[in-house]
Formats: structure tokens, sequence, C-alpha cells
């Protein structure tokens, strides 16, 4: 397979699995991919980190990912952090999102935190004008959580940020999907906009 090279990239969007970001002697690949997202850091191309996705920004940009004091997984509202000045993403006040994972990062030097929750610190944020990263997932649809539970239900051991599966499938109406994955759509829009 041919890999793009930084300068080539329209938007990179990184996701992942149930892995650490510190995995690197299990997972040969998580170095090579962090070389390439500074890279694409460096040519000031969009990038997008999701959950794993956004740790690996955060650890490819020289900070630390350790596990979160409590693992997050079920809908729990963030709440946007307003920087005073700069280019940043508008994120709202509130928002209830979908979560799923036990660790956390620290912010990145230079980066701008856009969203936190009772319990986790650095739920987003922003490096620069065309870099973030989120804790939490947007893209989530229905038959998503529907997988997740299907094929992970054993993470969810009850605790203070961990919802039961049916809460997980139950909670949730239409609407609160449309309104996650309009601010997706938002973010996106932000991320390829022609003046950044």
């Amino acid at each position: 397979m041919d890999v793009p090279k930084a300068e080539e990239i329209d938007l990179l969007v990184i996701m992942g699995g149930p892995m650490s970001v510190n995995d690197e002697d299990q997972f040969p690949w998580l170095a090579l991919e962090k070389h390439f997202v500074r890279a694409v850091i460096a040519a000031e191309k969009p990038v997008l980190g999701i959950c794993l996705g956004a740790q690996v920004i955060a650890n490819a940009m020289g900070a630390k990912v350790y596990p979160n004091r409590e693992k997050e997984i079920g809908w729990f509202p963030v709440q946007g952090v307003h920087p005073t000045a700069g280019d940043r993403f508008a994120f709202p006040p509130s928002q209830t999102v979908f979560h799923w994972h036990g660790e956390t990062f620290d912010l990145p030097p230079g980066a701008i935190r856009l969203a936190t929750s009772q319990g986790c610190e650095n739920q987003a944020f922003q490096l620069g004008k065309r870099v973030l990263g989120l804790q939490f997932h947007l893209e989530t649809t229905p038959a998503l959580v529907t997988e997740l539970v299907a094929h992970c239900g054993d993470e969810l051991v009850p605790s203070k940020y961990v919802q039961t599966a049916e809460a997980l499938l139950s909670s949730a109406g239409p609407d609160r999907y449309t309104a996650m994955n309009g601010l997706m759509g938002r973010i996106l829009a932000y991320l390829v906009r022609s003046d950044g």
C-alpha cells in the first residue's frame, strides 16, 4: 500500500480501537503513525483525532497519555471552554455526547482546551488552526452503539461514569444523534475551511 505524502492530505481523521498509544511494543506501527501525524501537522493540513486518535495526536506532539481516574462509557455531557483569543473552534456551552474510553491525555504544548467534563478534564483540544482532538465520539450512530455493546460489553463494569448496556441503548433518541452528528459536521467544516 502506498502511503501518501503529508502535503497530499486534504483531511486526516484518526480513530482507533481498544488499545493504548503507549503499546508500541505490541503494535509497532503506532510509532510510524505518530511520525506521519507529526508530518501532516507540520505541513499545516487539517487533522481530526477521535478518542484514540486524539490520544495519538497528543502523544505524537509530546504529551503523556495515561489511564483516566475513571472509565467513561455512556452518554455524558461535556462543557465548552471558551478561549479568550485567537482562531478557535466555538464549542457549545454543553453537549451530551457518547464516550467509550479508559485513558486520557495531557494537552500537548501550545494546545488549547475546548471542552471538559466531570469525568475527564481534557475532552477536546485545538492545536494551531487546523488540528482538533476529541476524547468522545460525535460520529456515533444507533448501529454503532449496538455493535459496541455486542462486542465490547465486557467493559461495562458498573461505576460512576459507566452506564449499563440498557442505558447505552435506550437513553439516546434521534434528536441526540442529530445534535451530535451536526456538531461533527460543524467541526469538519471548520477544519477544511478555505480561510484557515
